[in-house]
Parts: C-alpha cells; sequence; structure tokens
C-alpha cells in the first residue's frame, strides 16, 4: 500500500503529540518494514517547512524530527497532471496530482474540501482517525 499524507497531518503530528503524530510513528514502522510506502512531493515538504518555521515557530527538536522523518521516506516529483474542471480548490490539486501520478492508495488529510471528494481516480481520501484505524487492522 502506498499512502500520501497532506501538509496539515505532517503538521500536527510534529508540533504536538496526539493522533497524527501517533499516525505518522505507526506508518513509519509500517514503511521501514516494507510493508507500507510513506511518499511525499516535494510541494509537501516546502510547505510544512513554511509553516514549521513561520506559522508554528517550531523549536529545533520539532523541527529535526521533520527533517529526518523527510529524509526516510520516498520523495515523488509534484503533480502535472491537468486539474478537472469543478476541482473546489486549485492549491490542492498539485498534491491530489502527484499522490495520483505516484499511484499512491490513500491520501490522508484533515481538509474538509479534500474529504468531501471522498476519491480522486483510483486515489482514496480519508481522515487521519480512519487512516489510524485502518492501519490498526480496526477498520
Amino acid at each position: 500500500m502506498k499512502i500520501f499524507f497532506d501538509t496539515n497531518v505532517w503538521i500536527a503530528s510534529f508540533i504536538a503529540r496526539g493522533l497524527c503524530a501517533d499516525l505518522i510513528d505507526a506508518a513509519m514502522s509500517t514503511h521501514d518494514a516494507g510493508r507500507m510506502e510513506v511518499l511525499v512531493c516535494p510541494a509537501i515538504i516546502m510547505e510544512t517547512r513554511r509553516l514549521l518555521r513561520h506559522k508554528f515557530h517550531a523549536n529545533d527538536d520539532q523541527w529535526q524530527a521533520a527533517e529526518t522523518v523527510f529524509q526516510r521516506i520516498t520523495g515523488v516529483p509534484d503533480g502535472v497532471a491537468t486539474m478537472p474542471s469543478g476541482f473546489p480548490d486549485p492549491d490542492d490539486w498539485p498534491i491530489i496530482a502527484a499522490a495520483i501520478e505516484a499511484e499512491a492508495d490513500l491520501l490522508i488529510t484533515g481538509d474538509k474540501a479534500l474529504l468531501d471528494l471522498e476519491t480522486v481516480e483510483a486515489l482514496s481520501i480519508i481522515d487521519p482517525r480512519t487512516a489510524f484505524l485502518k492501519l490498526r487492522g480496526l477498520a
């Protein structure tokens, strides 16, 4: 299985202990064991770095945790597919396109507009709680 986390999940995992941090920890353990592939594109990394530094004023430990995780996961190119007409937020399209082009199975996000889509092509879009339950075999 290939999974792709949206920026909001990464940010939540790096700045606070809670569901998103537990979800990322579980995904990374599965990724490291070769049972799943966690994917990230440059747009997600850049946005996460920018928000951590300028909005959340991440401390050195939070910053280093983010950099360490990003070095361990599979990088994929930003998406270049043409955005379909009527897509709710054009700013989100490059992330969706990257996940689709990398053949990700899941996009995990807290973004309501993306969650309302449920799927785009073969990409399922789910919230962090549902993803955590799936990883734990409870959903």
